[in-house]
């Protein structure tokens, strides 16, 4: 695994443009920091903008090696805002608009990998306001269940009573995905909805609000792949 320059620039309510950029290695979940650029030190974006509110993403979180990856902001070890990622180079437009309120501790965490790695990234948002991602890697033919980055737990589980309404995926497996992304599964083990993924080395992933489902205890979030 390299160690990769990661990089994103957020819009303030104050008018201030944000930059930040980190040195973070493949496959390990990292920070990233303010670009010792334009501030006097790296420190987190609560300490930076504590009271401040983020209003745009200008550039997504990028990074050069095009694996499937995720960024969010964390708060007191929940995950409290999704932002878009891309890779180097393949940026067809801004990350979107955002109206997330920062304070003192919350920290921009980022996993990036490798071309050749296939963990899957499943990100939604609720009806509940609730932010999530969901990971799994398949190793061969069969299904792959993804579990939530923090608490491992399934997508029933983790979302039970809420609804999903805005979504994306990542991954690198293109025709290896007999599902063509991620399947919303009840618990008759039935599609209810579900999300396409998309290689991020050849387009820039976007939030859809199609085949949301509402998420009852047993259903799970599934990926097929035929090798």
């Amino acid at each position: 695994m390299a160690n990769v320059t990661v990089h994103s620039t957020l819009m303030l309510n104050t008018g201030e443009l944000v930059d930040l950029s980190a040195t973070l290695t493949e496959g390990t979940e990292g920070e990233l920091t303010t670009s010792t650029t334009y501030s006097v030190s790296a420190v987190s974006l609560g300490q930076f903008a504590d009271g401040k509110t983020i209003t745009s993403v200008i550039l997504p979180v990028t990074a050069p090696n095009g694996g499937s990856g995720f960024a969010y902001i964390d708060r007191r070890g929940e995950i409290a805002c999704l932002l878009p990622m891309a890779v180097d180079g393949q940026i067809a437009h801004p990350g979107g608009g955002k109206n997330f309120r920062l304070q003192a501790g919350d920290t921009v965490r980022v996993l990036t990998n490798t071309a050749a790695n296939r963990v899957f990234c499943y990100s939604v948002m609720t009806n509940a306001g609730v932010n999530a991602i969901f990971t799994g890697t398949p190793s061969g033919a069969g299904n792959t269940d993804l579990t939530h980055i923090k608490s491992g737990q399934g997508l029933g589980t983790s979302l039970v009573g809420q609804s999903i309404v805005s979504h994306y995926a990542t991954s690198v497996d293109g025709s290896k995905l007999s599902s063509g992304g991620v399947l919303i599964l009840n618990d008759k083990g039935l599609p209810v909805g579900g999300c396409p993924a998309v290689n991020m080395i050849t387009q820039q992933n976007m939030p859809n609000s199609m085949g949301g489902a509402g998420i009852g205890l047993n259903f799970v979030a599934r990926v097929t792949t035929n090798a």
